[in-house]
Order: structure tokens, then sequence, then C-alpha cells
């Protein structure tokens, strides 16, 4: 009696075994006997190509008279627009915001012994869908410092930021995907439940998450790829 109890219980360890590594190795999330039902997840990835950047050349100087920081801003303007648009880029593609200048001395706080007691700062955006001239601009800004501009961001964060304005247009077939990896994974198990699929009879498209294709889990904008990741949850009934 021993013996048969002995071997019964290696046969349901083997089994528990058996079916734990096949609920790690799919995306089954839940099964249940009671009303013969499946809730399966379906995974769906797909790395594209940022359609917009944006790109912020900050600039500033410092100095001890008003008028003097104002113009040295407005001719590093010039500057930049110069290379900007020598560089392919259209008027349109191009934003001027105002100049600022500073009195350090009105600010609370203020010491009365700064050498420079102006300090101003300006900015040219560019707002463009190509993202190719605009990363590639960005990597050829040296003529600019050595003619003396400041060039940083105020964030510190330097250098374009890359969008991806066409997600709509990726978002169906991206779920789709999903769709079908679930219903693949589904029928897999239900052949070696010795099941039938049949009807789907609830589904959770999920989230599609954005990060950048740069091993961030986030995207901050710098990566030019972008990778999407969308997990849907989809329950099947079993015959």
């Amino acid at each position: 009696m021993s013996h048969l109890f002995r071997l019964f219980m290696a046969l349901l360890v083997g089994a528990s075994i058996a079916v734990g590594g096949f609920f790690v190795g799919t995306g089954l999330e839940r099964f249940r006997m009671a009303d013969r039902s499946v809730t399966i997840k379906g995974l769906a990835e797909q790395v594209v190509d940022s359609d917009h950047a944006v790109w912020v050349l900050a600039f500033r100087r410092g100095g001890p008279e008003f008028g003097l920081v104002q113009q040295a801003l407005a001719v590093d303007r010039e500057r930049v627009l110069a290379f900007l648009r020598e560089r392919g880029f259209k008027d349109e593609e191009l934003e001027v915001r105002p100049l600022q200048v500073q009195d350090l001395y009105a600010r609370e706080y203020a010491q009365g012994n700064q050498p420079l007691r102006f300090n101003g700062t300006g900015q040219v955006l560019v707002k463009s869908a190509r993202v190719s001239l605009v990363e590639q601009s960005a990597l050829a800004v040296d003529p600019l410092i050595q003619a003396g501009i400041q060039i940083g961001a105020d964030d510190g964060m330097a250098g374009p930021r890359y969008q991806l304005r066409g997600f709509n247009d990726l978002k169906g077939p991206l779920l789709a995907e999903a769709t079908r990896n679930a219903r693949e994974q589904a029928e897999k198990f239900a052949a070696e439940a010795g099941a039938r699929l049949g009807p789907l009879r609830s589904a959770n498209q999920g989230v599609i998450r954005i990060s950048g294709d740069d091993g961030n889990d986030f995207d901050d904008g710098r990566s030019r790829s972008k990778r999407l990741r969308v997990v849907s949850t989809f329950e099947y009934e079993l015959r």
C-alpha cells in the first residue's frame, strides 16, 4: 500500500512540475476548470523611428551693462539663425523666442559684488519632421561654439527631443498582433489540455507603452528610436 502511495505522489509532483513549466513558458494567466475558461496575455512589440523633432538652441551672455548684453544676445541670435538656414531649415521650422536680460542686483538676496551684473538668455527652437536633418545639425554646432556663442539648455539636457506623432497609425496593427499572439497561445494550451478553443469571453487591450530604444524604461525624448510594447489580456471559453 505504501509503495502505491509513493508512486501516486511521484506522478502527482511530476504532473505539477510539467504544468507549472507550461504556465511559465506561455502567457497563461489563469485556467479555471470549473467554468472551462482560460485567460491569456498577448504580447506585441515594435521598434519605430521618430517622425518629429524639437531642438532648443539656448544661448546666454553676461556683462556689466544691460545694453551690451542685449546687443551681444541679438548678434548671437542672428548667427544661430544663419547657421540653421545654412543647414537647410526653413523659416516655418524655426521659432524665435524673445531675449531676456536679468539684473542680478535686483534679485532678492542679491550681492553687490557680482562681476557681471546682467545675465541674458535667448532661444531659437527648431520644430521639424525632418528628423535626420535635426540629428545631423545637432552634431555640427562647432562653428557656433568657435564663434564664442555659449550654447546650453536651461534644464541641463541639451540636444534634440524626438517625438512619435503618428502613434495612432501604429496602434491598430500593434493591438492586432497582441490579439494574434494571445490566440495562438490559447489554441496551444487548449490542444495540450485536450480541449477546443471556444469563443472570446472578454478582452482588455491594455496600455501601449512607449520607451526609448536605448535601454531606458521610459521615453525622455532623447532616443530617436522608440520601442512600443503592449500586453493585452483575453479570456477564452474551452470546449
